[in-house]
Protein backbone atom coordinates (compact mmCIF):
# COMPACT_ATOMS: atom_id res chain seq x y z
CA UNK A 1 0.00 0.00 0.00
CA UNK A 2 1.47 3.32 -1.10
CA UNK A 3 0.81 5.79 1.77
CA UNK A 4 1.61 8.84 -0.34
CA UNK A 5 -0.85 7.95 -3.07
CA UNK A 6 -3.49 7.18 -0.44
CA UNK A 7 -3.25 10.69 1.01
CA UNK A 8 -3.04 12.46 -2.34
CA UNK A 9 -6.26 10.75 -3.47
CA UNK A 10 -8.10 12.65 -0.72
CA UNK A 11 -6.03 15.82 -0.22
CA UNK A 12 -4.36 18.20 -2.70
CA UNK A 13 -0.93 17.99 -1.09
CA UNK A 14 1.08 16.59 1.79
CA UNK A 15 2.76 18.98 4.23
CA UNK A 16 6.14 17.67 5.37
CA UNK A 17 7.85 18.70 8.57
CA UNK A 18 10.95 20.91 8.80
CA UNK A 19 14.49 20.69 10.11
CA UNK A 20 15.17 18.39 13.04
CA UNK A 21 18.67 19.69 13.86
CA UNK A 22 17.66 23.36 14.02
CA UNK A 23 15.02 22.58 16.61
CA UNK A 24 17.23 20.25 18.62
CA UNK A 25 19.83 23.00 18.84
CA UNK A 26 17.13 25.45 19.89
CA UNK A 27 16.35 23.03 22.74
CA UNK A 28 20.01 23.15 23.82
CA UNK A 29 21.47 20.10 22.06
CA UNK A 30 25.07 20.24 20.82
CA UNK A 31 25.14 18.64 17.36
CA UNK A 32 28.73 19.47 16.40
CA UNK A 33 29.44 15.77 16.10
CA UNK A 34 29.69 13.19 13.31
CA UNK A 35 26.42 11.62 14.51
CA UNK A 36 24.55 14.94 14.23
CA UNK A 37 20.90 14.53 15.36
CA UNK A 38 21.39 10.77 15.80
CA UNK A 39 23.49 11.63 18.87
CA UNK A 40 20.31 12.82 20.60
CA UNK A 41 18.72 9.38 20.09
CA UNK A 42 21.25 8.15 22.65
CA UNK A 43 21.18 11.10 25.00
CA UNK A 44 17.75 12.72 25.09
CA UNK A 45 15.06 11.09 22.92
CA UNK A 46 12.26 13.04 24.63
CA UNK A 47 13.48 16.21 22.92
CA UNK A 48 13.12 14.48 19.55
CA UNK A 49 9.53 13.58 20.44
CA UNK A 50 8.84 17.21 21.36
CA UNK A 51 10.18 18.42 18.00
CA UNK A 52 7.89 15.97 16.21
CA UNK A 53 4.95 17.25 18.27
CA UNK A 54 5.83 20.85 17.42
CA UNK A 55 5.73 20.05 13.72
CA UNK A 56 2.44 18.14 14.00
CA UNK A 57 0.93 21.10 15.82
CA UNK A 58 2.24 23.36 13.05
CA UNK A 59 0.33 21.28 10.51
CA UNK A 60 2.77 18.62 9.27
CA UNK A 61 1.19 15.56 7.65
CA UNK A 62 4.46 13.62 7.79
CA UNK A 63 7.21 13.20 10.39
CA UNK A 64 10.71 12.41 9.15
CA UNK A 65 12.58 10.39 11.75
CA UNK A 66 15.88 11.34 13.40
CA UNK A 67 17.76 8.54 11.62
CA UNK A 68 19.43 10.50 8.82
CA UNK A 69 22.90 10.01 10.26
CA UNK A 70 22.15 6.89 12.29
CA UNK A 71 24.25 4.07 10.81
CA UNK A 72 25.98 0.96 12.11
CA UNK A 73 29.32 2.30 10.93
CA UNK A 74 28.75 5.73 12.50
CA UNK A 75 27.66 4.43 15.90
CA UNK A 76 30.50 1.88 15.89
CA UNK A 77 32.94 4.79 15.91
CA UNK A 78 31.29 5.82 19.20
CA UNK A 79 31.58 2.36 20.77
CA UNK A 80 28.14 0.89 20.06
CA UNK A 81 27.73 -2.64 18.79
CA UNK A 82 25.45 -3.57 15.89
CA UNK A 83 22.54 -4.67 18.11
CA UNK A 84 22.64 -1.45 20.13
CA UNK A 85 22.71 0.60 16.96
CA UNK A 86 19.77 -1.21 15.37
CA UNK A 87 17.78 -0.66 18.56
CA UNK A 88 18.47 3.09 18.43
CA UNK A 89 17.57 3.25 14.74
CA UNK A 90 14.25 1.57 15.51
CA UNK A 91 13.74 3.92 18.43
CA UNK A 92 13.69 6.82 15.95
CA UNK A 93 10.56 5.32 14.39
CA UNK A 94 8.95 4.55 17.73
CA UNK A 95 9.50 8.11 18.96
CA UNK A 96 7.92 9.59 15.85
CA UNK A 97 5.03 7.12 15.94
CA UNK A 98 4.33 7.79 19.62
CA UNK A 99 4.29 11.53 18.97
CA UNK A 100 1.97 11.05 15.99
CA UNK A 101 -0.46 8.82 17.88
CA UNK A 102 -0.56 11.14 20.88
CA UNK A 103 -1.16 14.13 18.64
CA UNK A 104 -3.81 12.41 16.51
CA UNK A 105 -5.74 10.96 19.44
CA UNK A 106 -6.01 14.44 21.00
CA UNK A 107 -6.98 16.21 17.76
CA UNK A 108 -10.58 17.44 17.79
CA UNK A 109 -11.22 17.76 14.04
CA UNK A 110 -9.42 14.86 12.39
CA UNK A 111 -11.35 15.15 9.13
CA UNK A 112 -9.66 18.43 8.24
CA UNK A 113 -6.32 16.77 7.52
CA UNK A 114 -4.83 13.33 6.82
CA UNK A 115 -3.53 11.21 9.65
CA UNK A 116 0.21 11.95 9.60
CA UNK A 117 2.54 9.29 8.27
CA UNK A 118 5.98 8.31 9.53
CA UNK A 119 8.79 8.60 6.98
CA UNK A 120 12.02 6.95 8.11
CA UNK A 121 15.01 9.04 7.13
CA UNK A 122 17.70 7.22 5.15
CA UNK A 123 20.59 9.61 4.66
CA UNK A 124 23.22 9.00 1.98
CA UNK A 125 26.59 7.35 2.38
CA UNK A 126 28.09 10.84 2.35
CA UNK A 127 26.24 11.71 5.56
CA UNK A 128 28.11 8.92 7.37
CA UNK A 129 31.39 10.36 6.06
CA UNK A 130 30.36 13.69 7.67
CA UNK A 131 32.50 15.65 5.23
CA UNK A 132 29.81 17.35 3.17
CA UNK A 133 29.95 14.81 0.35
CA UNK A 134 26.17 14.45 0.37
CA UNK A 135 26.36 17.78 -1.47
CA UNK A 136 29.00 16.54 -3.94
CA UNK A 137 28.38 12.84 -4.51
CA UNK A 138 32.07 12.22 -5.16
CA UNK A 139 32.64 9.24 -2.87
CA UNK A 140 34.20 6.22 -4.55
CA UNK A 141 32.23 3.11 -3.63
CA UNK A 142 30.48 0.51 -5.76
CA UNK A 143 26.75 -0.10 -6.05
CA UNK A 144 27.15 -3.36 -4.09
CA UNK A 145 29.01 -1.54 -1.33
CA UNK A 146 26.21 1.03 -1.12
CA UNK A 147 23.65 -1.76 -0.89
CA UNK A 148 25.61 -3.35 1.97
CA UNK A 149 25.83 0.04 3.70
CA UNK A 150 22.08 0.72 3.53
CA UNK A 151 20.75 -2.83 4.06
CA UNK A 152 20.64 -3.14 7.86
CA UNK A 153 19.39 0.38 8.57
CA UNK A 154 16.61 0.07 5.99
CA UNK A 155 15.59 -3.32 7.39
CA UNK A 156 15.53 -1.96 10.94
CA UNK A 157 13.41 1.04 9.94
CA UNK A 158 10.97 -1.13 7.99
CA UNK A 159 10.71 -3.69 10.81
CA UNK A 160 10.02 -0.82 13.26
CA UNK A 161 6.90 0.12 11.30
CA UNK A 162 7.90 3.08 9.15
CA UNK A 163 5.20 3.70 6.56
CA UNK A 164 7.59 5.02 3.92
CA UNK A 165 11.35 5.47 3.64
CA UNK A 166 12.64 9.02 3.13
CA UNK A 167 15.80 8.41 1.09
CA UNK A 168 17.00 11.98 1.17
CA UNK A 169 19.84 14.29 0.16
CA UNK A 170 20.98 11.65 -2.33
CA UNK A 171 23.77 13.25 -4.39
CA UNK A 172 24.25 10.79 -7.25
CA UNK A 173 22.38 8.23 -9.33
CA UNK A 174 24.62 5.34 -8.30
CA UNK A 175 23.25 5.58 -4.76
CA UNK A 176 19.66 6.05 -5.95
CA UNK A 177 19.97 2.93 -8.10
CA UNK A 178 21.48 0.98 -5.19
CA UNK A 179 18.58 1.93 -2.93
CA UNK A 180 15.97 0.98 -5.54
CA UNK A 181 17.69 -2.33 -6.24
CA UNK A 182 17.77 -3.09 -2.51
CA UNK A 183 14.07 -2.26 -2.21
CA UNK A 184 13.10 -4.48 -5.11
CA UNK A 185 15.32 -7.44 -4.23
CA UNK A 186 14.90 -7.54 -0.46
CA UNK A 187 11.96 -5.35 0.64
CA UNK A 188 9.06 -5.88 -1.77
CA UNK A 189 5.96 -3.96 -0.76
CA UNK A 190 7.99 -1.17 0.89
CA UNK A 191 7.73 2.30 -0.63
CA UNK A 192 10.34 5.06 -0.55
CA UNK A 193 10.75 8.55 -1.85
CA UNK A 194 14.03 9.48 -3.51
CA UNK A 195 15.03 13.08 -2.89
CA UNK A 196 18.26 14.49 -4.31
CA UNK A 197 20.48 17.37 -3.29
CA UNK A 198 21.04 19.72 -6.25
CA UNK A 199 23.85 22.05 -7.33
CA UNK A 200 21.83 24.34 -9.60
CA UNK A 201 18.46 24.74 -11.35
CA UNK A 202 18.76 21.57 -13.46
CA UNK A 203 21.38 19.16 -12.02
CA UNK A 204 21.72 17.07 -8.88
CA UNK A 205 24.91 17.44 -6.82
CA UNK A 206 26.98 15.02 -8.91
CA UNK A 207 26.12 16.98 -12.06
CA UNK A 208 23.56 14.62 -13.65
CA UNK A 209 20.40 16.33 -14.97
CA UNK A 210 17.42 15.87 -12.65
CA UNK A 211 15.29 14.91 -15.65
CA UNK A 212 17.55 11.95 -16.36
CA UNK A 213 17.21 10.82 -12.74
CA UNK A 214 13.43 11.19 -12.76
CA UNK A 215 13.09 9.25 -16.02
CA UNK A 216 14.99 6.27 -14.58
CA UNK A 217 13.11 6.29 -11.27
CA UNK A 218 9.72 6.63 -12.97
CA UNK A 219 9.86 3.01 -14.09
CA UNK A 220 10.16 1.65 -10.55
CA UNK A 221 6.89 1.03 -8.73
CA UNK A 222 8.28 1.16 -5.17
CA UNK A 223 9.49 4.74 -5.69
CA UNK A 224 6.56 6.70 -4.22
CA UNK A 225 7.79 10.23 -4.99
CA UNK A 226 10.77 11.96 -6.59
CA UNK A 227 12.26 15.34 -5.81
CA UNK A 228 14.75 17.64 -4.16
CA UNK A 229 15.70 18.53 -0.59
CA UNK A 230 18.40 20.53 1.24
CA UNK A 231 18.83 22.80 -1.78
CA UNK A 232 18.47 26.57 -2.07
CA UNK A 233 14.87 27.72 -2.65
CA UNK A 234 15.95 29.69 -5.72
CA UNK A 235 16.60 26.46 -7.64
CA UNK A 236 13.42 24.62 -6.70
CA UNK A 237 10.92 25.87 -9.30
CA UNK A 238 13.07 25.10 -12.35
CA UNK A 239 14.00 21.72 -10.85
CA UNK A 240 10.30 20.88 -10.41
CA UNK A 241 9.52 21.96 -13.98
CA UNK A 242 12.28 19.73 -15.32
CA UNK A 243 11.26 16.76 -13.15
CA UNK A 244 7.57 16.74 -14.09
CA UNK A 245 8.51 16.35 -17.73
CA UNK A 246 10.03 12.94 -17.00
CA UNK A 247 7.76 11.30 -14.41
CA UNK A 248 4.14 10.80 -13.44
CA UNK A 249 5.08 10.25 -9.80
CA UNK A 250 4.35 12.89 -7.12
CA UNK A 251 7.03 15.56 -6.81
CA UNK A 252 8.50 16.23 -3.38
CA UNK A 253 10.43 19.36 -2.39
CA UNK A 254 11.79 20.46 0.96
CA UNK A 255 14.52 23.06 0.50
CA UNK A 256 16.77 24.63 3.08
CA UNK A 257 16.69 28.40 3.61
CA UNK A 258 19.42 29.12 1.05
CA UNK A 259 22.37 29.42 3.40
CA UNK A 260 25.77 27.75 2.86
CA UNK A 261 26.89 24.69 4.84
CA UNK A 262 30.51 24.31 5.98
CA UNK A 263 31.20 20.60 6.50
CA UNK A 264 34.44 21.21 8.44
CA UNK A 265 32.75 23.28 11.15
CA UNK A 266 29.25 21.81 10.67
CA UNK A 267 27.81 25.32 10.62
CA UNK A 268 25.66 27.39 8.27
CA UNK A 269 26.61 30.85 7.06
CA UNK A 270 25.41 33.53 4.68
CA UNK A 271 21.99 35.06 4.31
CA UNK A 272 18.78 33.16 3.49
CA UNK A 273 17.48 33.36 -0.09
CA UNK A 274 16.35 36.85 -1.07
CA UNK A 275 12.69 35.97 -1.48
CA UNK A 276 11.02 34.64 1.63
CA UNK A 277 10.51 30.89 1.88
CA UNK A 278 6.79 31.33 2.31
CA UNK A 279 6.37 33.44 -0.81
CA UNK A 280 7.38 30.50 -2.99
CA UNK A 281 4.91 27.86 -1.77
CA UNK A 282 2.19 28.61 -4.31
CA UNK A 283 4.76 28.73 -7.11
CA UNK A 284 6.15 25.31 -6.17
CA UNK A 285 2.65 23.85 -6.04
CA UNK A 286 1.70 25.34 -9.38
CA UNK A 287 4.91 23.98 -10.90
CA UNK A 288 3.81 20.51 -9.83
CA UNK A 289 5.05 19.77 -6.30
CA UNK A 290 2.58 17.79 -4.18
CA UNK A 291 4.72 17.16 -1.08
CA UNK A 292 6.20 20.37 0.34
CA UNK A 293 8.13 20.99 3.54
CA UNK A 294 11.44 22.27 4.85
CA UNK A 295 14.98 21.02 5.35
CA UNK A 296 17.94 22.54 7.19
CA UNK A 297 17.30 25.74 9.16
CA UNK A 298 13.52 25.71 8.66
CA UNK A 299 11.30 25.85 11.74
CA UNK A 300 7.72 25.04 12.79
CA UNK A 301 6.61 28.53 11.76
CA UNK A 302 7.71 27.79 8.18
CA UNK A 303 5.71 24.57 8.20
CA UNK A 304 2.70 26.35 9.69
CA UNK A 305 2.71 28.74 6.75
CA UNK A 306 2.78 25.84 4.28
CA UNK A 307 -0.01 24.09 6.16
CA UNK A 308 -2.22 27.17 6.28
CA UNK A 309 -1.76 27.70 2.55
CA UNK A 310 -2.47 24.04 1.75
CA UNK A 311 -5.74 24.04 3.68
CA UNK A 312 -7.00 27.29 2.20
CA UNK A 313 -9.74 27.07 -0.42
CA UNK A 314 -8.15 27.46 -3.81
Amino acid sequence: MNPIDNILKAFPMIVLDGAMATELERHGCDLNNSLWSAKVLMENPEIIKQVHMDYFNAGADCAITASYQATIEGFAQHGLCKEETLHLIQESVRIARDARDEFWNNLEHQGNRPKPIIAASVGPYGAFLADGSEYRGDYTVTEDELIAFHRWRMKALIDAGAEVLACETIPNMLEAKAIVRLLEEEFPGTYAWISFSAKDESRISSGIPIGECAAWLDAHEQVAAIGINCTSPEYISPLIKETVQHTKKPIIVYPNLGEIYDASTKTWSGAPARESYESRIQEWYECGARLIGGCCRTKPENIKTISEWSRRDR
